[in-house]
């Protein structure tokens, strides 16, 4: 048996576990923390409140990109793998922060973007440079166009960003992009592809970091044979057969990087982000694979007790199916954060609600906050990972009326400006109660905050009874304390409430409704409202019990 590679940097434990129960703290770096005032966050404000992460509770920190990006798609447009955004900072600022999180024993995930590169990759110039049929262009998705002279796209494939998902290039040759057309396909039936996305979780794995979080899982394996078949991502079939989605041979790499990842005591962690119905987003969180995938059917649920348990019963069995834990996520980078969601009214379109300036319908701010504290509670005291966005521990509404001369994101220009897109949650979070950017930096911030921002920033809200950063820190803390093993049972409480036991009799329960039911008895730990009397639960709110 070889020897295990031992990387530059590790945590103070070495449970190899830790993944199956972690509370994981999504970072953006870019709106964390700015220390250059230059307006973007960077590694060294993400290093400057680590100390603030560890006192929150979480376990984890996963990292969006932070590579070497020209930003057409805020960082998921990577043109060097193993570096970091000069923006950002250095290769010795990965490492100091990799340090820092290790010390407070916090593990550290980034993100990996292996379905396409940015159009200022190395490779995708070799490739605008080089002929047709070339190894160069071989790594990416390069056809012929169709139509009598090759003047239209080899197919029908659409972007989801907007508009066809094929590019030409001068030559007439056209190239694939799933995304923006500054983010080139790569083509994962190549060796050499392959190949080098192992080397670089080789990278990242020596210096210390502790999983990875794979964007897009489910479209590195396509199917271009001819005629191009149509593909609908919003339609995905069951039998993973469409065109570009996951489609079975996606598995095949995934088991190659399991082995890559079990080169290292412990074995390196990775979660998808597959796109899939349950039935089948549980191949990617095989134990031979990747070991979890993201379950977001909660972003796409309305607060409403049949949905929640249902959903919560569907993944947990598909996740004792896998042999993985399942992972629960109610806001992250591409949504609108939950919230804001929660005070809107069940089926409101948010794309379109955004395009109001979030005026039309109003938001019920106050009663989004207090279903997404419930929400919140309910979800840390599931068996599994619960997966928190920066900003939410703080009940951060999404900015909606950011003028539109200031959007980036590529939805915006791609829809021919009707779907603002993903910046409204995006906007760099709070720290003080004033200043230029509220604590963010010293400078104006990328992406302009609401002017109540100050009012829902750290140093507002910290040691505040009854503010959501304490309830996040009184939440993870008894989460620490109570956890233990994945089982969960429930417990009938009547309509409109959740409640299920977990070890020891710990318990959790969520009226959803609006008016108060009986409170089982127990003492409470925490809860994610105030509680009128001892003997009942207010509606929308989650109490746990022992």
């Amino acid at each position: 048996m070889s020897t295990p590679r031992t990387p530059a940097s590790t945590p103070r434990t070495t449970d190899p576990d830790w993944w199956r129960q972690a509370v994981v703290y999504q970072v953006y770096p870019r709106s964390f923390a700015d220390t250059d005032a230059d307006g973007l966050g960077d590694l060294a404000g993400v290093t400057s409140r680590v100390s603030y992460l560890a006192a929150l509770g979480v376990d984890a920190i996963w990292l969006s990109p932070f590579f070497p990006s020209p930003l057409a798609d805020g960082g998921y447009d990577v043109a060097d793998y193993r570096d970091v955004d000069p923006r950002l900072g250095t290769l010795a600022d990965a490492d100091d922060l990799l340090a820092a999180a290790h010390e407070h024993d916090l593990r550290v995930i980034v993100d990996i973007v292996p379905n396409h590169t940015s159009d200022q990759h190395e490779w995708f110039r070799a490739a605008l440079a080089a002929e047709p049929g070339s190894p160069e262009r071989a790594r990416y998705v390069f056809r012929e166009g169709s139509g009598p002279d090759g003047s239209l796209p080899p197919s029908d494939w659409v972007s989801n960003f907007g508009g066809s998902a094929w590019t030409r290039v001068p030559d007439g040759q056209w190239y694939l992009h799933l995304f923006a057309p500054e983010q080139p396909d790569l083509d994962w039936s190549n060796p050499e592809v392959r190949a080098d996305f192992e080397d670089t979780l080789r990278f990242w794995s020596d210096r210390g970091v502790d999983g990875f979080r794979v964007d897009v899982a489910h479209g590195l394996a396509k199917d271009l044979s001819t005629p191009y078949r149509h593909s609908d991502e919003q339609a995905l079939p069951l039998d993973g057969s469409d065109p570009l989605y996951d489609r079975d041979e996606v598995h095949e790499i995934f088991a190659t990087w399991r082995t890559v990842l079990d080169e290292y005591d412990p074995p390196r962690a990775a979660v998808a982000e597959a796109w899939a119905p349950a039935p089948r987003r549980v191949l990617y969180a095989r134990p031979t694979e990747l070991g979890q995938a993201f379950n977001f059917d909660l972003l796409e649920s309305p607060f409403d007790a049949d949905s929640f348990r249902t959903i919560v019963e569907r993944n947990l069995a598909a996740s004792a199916e896998s042999g993985a834990s399942s992972t629960w996520v109610l806001s992250n980078h591409d949504v609108v954060r939950h919230a804001t969601r929660y005070g809107l009214p069940d089926g409101t379109d948010t794309d379109a609600w955004l395009m109001t300036d979030g005026t039309d319908p109003v938001l019920d701010r106050e009663r989004g906050l207090r279903r997404a504290r419930a929400a919140t509670l309910l979800v840390l005291a599931l068996p599994g990972s619960s997966y928190v966005y920066q900003g939410e521990e703080l009940g951060l509404q999404e900015a909606a009326a950011i003028p539109h001369a200031q959007l980036q994101d590529p939805k915006w220009l791609r829809t021919g400006h009707t779907v603002k897109g993903r910046d409204g949650c995006r906007v760099p979070i709070p720290w003080t109660r004033s200043g230029p950017s509220f604590g963010f930096g010293d400078t104006a911030p990328h992406l302009p905050q609401p002017e109540d921002f100050g009012a829902w920033s750290v140093e507002a809200e910290d040691g505040v009874a009854g503010s959501t950063l304490e309830l996040y820190r009184a939440a993870t803390a008894a989460r620490r304390r109570l956890q233990r093993g994945e089982e969960l049972h429930w417990v009938e409480a009547g309509d409109g409430v959740v409640a299920f036991a977990r070890h020891d009799g710990w318990r959790s329960v969520t009226n959803f409704g609006t008016t108060p039911v009986p409170m089982p008895a127990g003492a409470v730990v925490v809860a994610s409202g105030p509680l009128d009397d001892e003997h009942t639960l207010p509606g929308e709110t989650t109490v746990w019990l022992s």
